[in-house]
């Protein structure tokens, strides 16, 4: 190792990326105090000590349509980050996720002699598998999340590492459920909804109205039903606070829900069940042991290609996890409130025992102490 301080880029595009570059970034604090970390980050990265640069939600754009009316924005931040990294050369770039925007820095920064990571592996199990090449182009390893991903980059040759996910060792095996409600000030008698519409604007903006409507039915077969909404951040809470003011009535009075900042995770302990946008929440309720109703819309368009472009059979973490169907995941036309409301309704009245074992057993194979091992192995790309 060199002896003057580490320099260290790490960009995250979204708030699950913030999450596990954080605890990457302590680590990696903990192992070289002085070490100048920056790049771009949400809170968790910053709180860990990364200096960001630019505003992470510049980057939390969703979709191979949507990506387009934010494309100048995008653009720009890319420029000025690769300025940036030119004049102050990290000893090691990392970026995690977001690989349309982080793949085209890597490859920028790996020709100028930089050591480049990605964490968090694109989907080539699931689409367009071919992509693999471009990756193996921009960077000199990949971090991987899920065990069934090593496969196809030791098909490749390109140089992978399993390791876990950060939330995995957080979450214990067995959540305590009255300590969230306690904490959340719920009723330990009376059953709780909690209610995640995503992470991105866009996702809140298509998911949400849904979803009330959802409640305002579930409430009326449960009317003792506690809702509980965590926003993922200060736009989401402003966003979602707003849909609420204007569209509560008598069949869904505002003070019947519970608007968090943050606190997803114990919101999801607390719950009896859950209904959020599929994605990386996705993962968190199952490691919070809650059963869960994944829904997804995309743009018309996003979706037709995809129809033609994605080959897994599962779009839900846990059900890919699982190989098999554990959880309703439902798409476009299915995401409608009477849909939801049943699907919700069935774990409400189901005894789930056989679905929380599962979901253990998953669990289990991803608590691999992740910030530990992901620091070991960026610390271990670095030239000395």
């Amino acid at each position: 190792m060199p002896d003057k301080p580490l320099r260290i880029g790490v960009v995250a595009g979204e708030p699950s990326g913030d999450v596990l570059a954080a605890g990457m970034i302590a680590e990696i604090k903990r192992l070289h105090p002085d070490a100048i970390i920056e790049g771009i980050g949400g809170t968790n990265m910053q709180a860990a000590g990364c200096r960001s640069l630019f505003d992470m939600e510049t980057l939390s754009v969703m979709g191979l349509v949507e990506v387009l009316s934010h494309l100048p924005a995008i653009l720009k931040v890319k420029k000025a980050l690769l300025a940036h990294f030119e004049q102050y050369p990290p000893d090691v770039f990392v970026g995690v996720d977001a690989p349309d925007f982080n793949l085209r820095v890597e490859k920028a920064l790996k020709a100028r002699g930089i050591p480049t990571v990605h964490y968090v592996s694109p989907t080539v199990w699931a689409w367009r598998e071919k992509r693999i090449h471009k990756i193996k182009a921009a960077v000199n390893r990949v971090l991987g999340l899920f065990p069934f991903e090593q496969t196809v980059y030791d098909k490749y040759d390109l140089p992978y590492t399993f390791v876990g996910h950060t939330m995995a060792d957080a979450v214990a095996l067995a959540p305590d459920q009255a300590d969230a409600r306690a904490t959340l000030a719920l009723a330990d008698d009376k059953p709780v909804l909690a209610v995640l519409p995503g992470s991105r604007r866009g996702e809140v903006a298509t998911l949400l109205p849904v979803f009330v409507d959802t409640m305002k039915l579930i409430r009326k077969r449960l009317p003792d039903c506690q809702f509980v909404i965590p926003a993922v951040n200060d736009y989401r809470m402003a966003e979602i606070d707003s849909y609420l003011s204007e569209h509560c009535d008598a069949a869904l009075p505002r003070n019947a829900i519970k608007l968090l900042q943050g606190q997803s995770r114990e919101a999801m302990i607390a719950s009896d069940t859950i209904l959020l946008a599929s994605g990386t929440a996705t993962l968190e309720a199952m490691l919070c042991k809650r059963p869960m109703v994944a829904a997804y819309k995309l743009a018309p368009m996003t979706y037709r290609m995809m129809q033609w472009l994605y080959k897994a059979p599962y779009f839900a973490l846990p059900n890919l996890l699982a190989n098999k169907r554990l959880i309703p995941e439902l798409l476009q036309e299915e995401v409608n409130p009477e849909n939801l409301c049943e699907h919700v309704m069935h774990y409400f009245q189901s005894d789930n025992t056989d679905l929380i074992r599962e979901f253990t057993a998953i669990h289990s194979t991803l608590k691999c102490d992740a910030d530990k091992t992901s620091a070991k192995a960026v610390l271990g790309e670095i030239r000395g």
